[in-house]
Parts: structure tokens; C-alpha cells; sequence
């Protein structure tokens, strides 16, 4: 199995290296962090400075998995360039094109494919983490016309051994879907969590599930947050609009008629097939890894599909039948 070397040991990255280990890959990771750094090792993980790591990783062939920051990014793939220039290589960032667009600006000789786990919590650090986080979770692996297919199967094989099934897509296709469902969710918790407060001890002391839930991860590290939400803009702003839009006719509805039943419905309509994808029963393809796979994988990604293995020359795929 192919050993894996993870830059950045907070709560994705350290989550990464324990379920790789658990896998049975030699592991071994590196971090600023002096306080993840320590309580890795003293859960008995390998942890080196990033130069050691690095030059490890390149002796090794190790696949190097950049769990960072977006800010961060550009400073580590320097240093990636400069010890393990043609590495293995993916990422567990939360947006893709601005990670693509450096690597293939700083570390172009490198085989790269993007990938985000979408699992998590509002904690952070190495001791919010955990090997069973990404079990039966998604993981977008990204597959754009510049992807190897190698480079793909390297960084989808590590997503299924931590656990997750895989998502195949495009860069700009997986910002545009998370600036929806993940990015603009803790805009919407942050503008619910002040408007609470707003209202005062009062409001506050009568919050309940629905308030505690939709404000959950108002509570995540406010730079990690902006990092993610300023680092996919564009896409986001779209999103912004969108739901701008929905707000406005919703009071506009509400200010003329009293009623809100048809934003009510929509959203309950929404939450049911949401519901209805995650629960229906799934059909069973396979998929040949051979020149054509690529555009058939991104096609599988855009209605639901997962990838849940991989065998030497098929992706094994199964999607919903509420897709």
C-alpha cells in the first residue's frame, strides 16, 4: 500500500492519518503546530519537521496529502516543490480551482488530484479528530480535463481506505455544489447566531434545538471559516444572490399577505429529497478505468453516484435510485 505522508495535523488532517494507518499504510505527518504535533505523537504517530517529511515522501513515493488552509497552500506546495517536485499528491482543502490553479503554478511536474472529505466538526485541532470520521462519508476527488487518471485513482484509493465513498467531479462543479451546502450554510449561521443574540438574555435563554442546530457551526474557528468562504467568492456570491432572492420574496410575501407557505413548501420539498437520496435504495454499474472513464465518472458524480471501490481496471459505482 502506498505510504502517506499528511501536511497539517488538525482535525481533517490528523482524522487522515489515523484512518490511513488504520488502513495498514505507513503513515507519517508534519504540522506548525506544536501542540498537534505533540499530542500525535504521543498517540504513537510519526511526526517530523516538514523537510524531513518531505524528503521522506520522495525517497518513499509517498502520496502527500496538503491538509492545510487554503492560505497556507502556496507556502506548502513551495516546499513540496522544493523536496518531492513529481510527488503523489492531493489535498483535503474545502475549495478546489484555487488549489489547482497553484499547484499547477508552483508544482506542475506534480500528479495531483483534489480531493475534499465533506465530514467534520466544529472543533478543531488534532484532538477533535478521529479514524471513523470519514466512515461512509463523501469525498469529492476531483477529475478535470488535466488529471491523470493515475493521479485520480491514488487519491480516490485513500479516500475509500479511510472509509468514505468517493464523488467524482470537476473543480469548478465542486465549488460551485459546496458554496450551497457548505460555505453559505455557515454564512446563514453566522447572520442566525447574531441575530439571536440581537434579541438579547431573553431570546437566548428560550433558544432551543432549532436555533442551537442551525447556529452549530457558527462556533468553528472564525479564520478556518473565512478561509474557506473568502477562497470560494465567486461561487458563493452566486449562492448569496440565490438565497437573497428566496429572503426577499419570502418577505415580500409575508409584508403583503401574511403568508409564507410558498417558501415553507420549498424548503420542505428540498429537505425531502435531500432525504430521499440519502436514504433510497442503490443500483450497481461498473465503470472501465480506461480513456473514456473521465467524463463518464464526472457524469456518475452529478446525479448522486459514488464510487465504493476500485479494482485494478474498474471503478465499482453505485447510485441512487431517487437520483
Amino acid at each position: 500500500m502506498r505510504a502517506v505522508c499528511v501536511i497539517g495535523l488538525g482535525l481533517i488532517g490528523g482524522s487522515v492519518l489515523r484512518a490511513a494507518s488504520a488502513a495498514g499504510r505507513p503513515v507519517w505527518g508534519t504540522t506548525t503546530s506544536e501542540d498537534d504535533a505533540a499530542a500525535a505523537r504521543a498517540d504513537g504517530f510519526d511526526t517530523v519537521e516538514v523537510d524531513e517529511a518531505l524528503r521522506r515522501a520522495a525517497a518513499e513515493d509517498a502520496l502527500v496529502v496538503v491538509a492545510t488552509p487554503l492560505t497556507a497552500v502556496r507556502g506548502v506546495l513551495r516546499k513540496i516543490a522544493e523536496h518531492a517536485p513529481e510527488a503523489w499528491l492531493t489535498d483535503v482543502v474545502s475549495v478546489k480551482d484555487p488549489v489547482a490553479a497553484e499547484v499547477r503554478s508552483v508544482l506542475p511536474g506534480a500528479r495531483y488530484a483534489g480531493g475534499h472529505p465533506m465530514a467534520g466538526l466544529s472543533s478543531s485541532g488534532w484532538a477533535a479528530g478521529s479514524g471513523e470520521l470519514f466512515s461512509g462519508a463523501a469525498w469529492a476527488v476531483t477529475l478535470d480535463e488535466d488529471t491523470s487518471l493515475e493521479a485520480w485513482r491514488e487519491a480516490a484509493q485513500l479516500a475509500l481506505d479511510c472509509g468514505a465513498q468517493v464523488v467524482p467531479t470537476s473543480a469548478a462543479a465542486h465549488d460551485s455544489a459546496v458554496a450551497r451546502i457548505s460555505h453559505l450554510p455557515h454564512v446563514f449561521a453566522a447572520v442566525l447566531a447574531a441575530t439571536g443574540a440581537d434579541g438579547g438574555p431573553l431570546a437566548l435563554s428560550l433558544a432551543a434545538g432549532s436555533f442551537r442546530d442551525g447556529t452549530r457551526v457558527a462556533g468553528s474557528s472564525p479564520d478556518l471559516v473565512r478561509a474557506m468562504t473568502e477562497g470560494n467568492r465567486s461561487a458563493l456570491l452566486d449562492a448569496v444572490d440565490d438565497a437573497l432572492g428566496r429572503l426577499g420574496a419570502a418577505r415580500g410575501s409575508l409584508a403583503s399577505t401574511g403568508g409564507l407557505k410558498s417558501t415553507v413548501d420549498a424548503g420542505y420539498d428540498a429537505r425531502r429529497y435531500l432525504d430521499d437520496l440519502l436514504t433510497s435504495d442503490r443500483t450497481s454499474t461498473t465503470v472501465r478505468l480506461d480513456a473514456t472513464a473521465a467524463e463518464r465518472l464526472r457524469e456518475i458524480g452529478e446525479i448522486g453516484g459514488r464510487v465504493v471501490a476500485l479494482t485494478a481496471d474498474t471503478a465499482e459505482i453505485e447510485i441512487p435510485t431517487a437520483a
